[in-house]
């Protein structure tokens, strides 16, 4: 099942958040195959505010498991965490890097 999950990080946290980047790539690294997308969430000035995370688990405790592991969870960074099975009906045609 893809798990979708929406996480908001705390106030003034962007250079914690920059500072753990790295081990979170890593992280992200170890379920690469399993992403169907990640990236940051925005707010209106490019300033990353939170995660979008797409992902592949065999069940909600898998996926919530995962999370608990997370370098960005692990330090603090979020506030908010949601986690919600996720079904794709629709065929992706935009805001994806090109394969060029």
């Amino acid at each position: 099942m893809i798990y979708a999950f929406w996480l908001l990080d705390r106030p003034d946290t962007q250079a914690l958040r920059v500072a753990t980047r790295p081990a979170h790539r890593a992280y992200l690294e170890k379920v690469a195959d399993r992403i169907a997308f990640a990236g940051p969430l925005c707010d209106e000035n490019g300033l990353m505010i939170g995660s979008l995370l797409v992902i592949d688990f065999p069940s909600e405790v898998a996926a919530r498991t995962w999370l608990s592991e997370e370098p960005f969870t692990r330090a603090g960074i979020y506030a908010t965490s949601h986690i919600h099975a996720f079904e794709n009906r629709w065929p992706q045609m935009t805001g994806f890097p090109s394969d060029s």
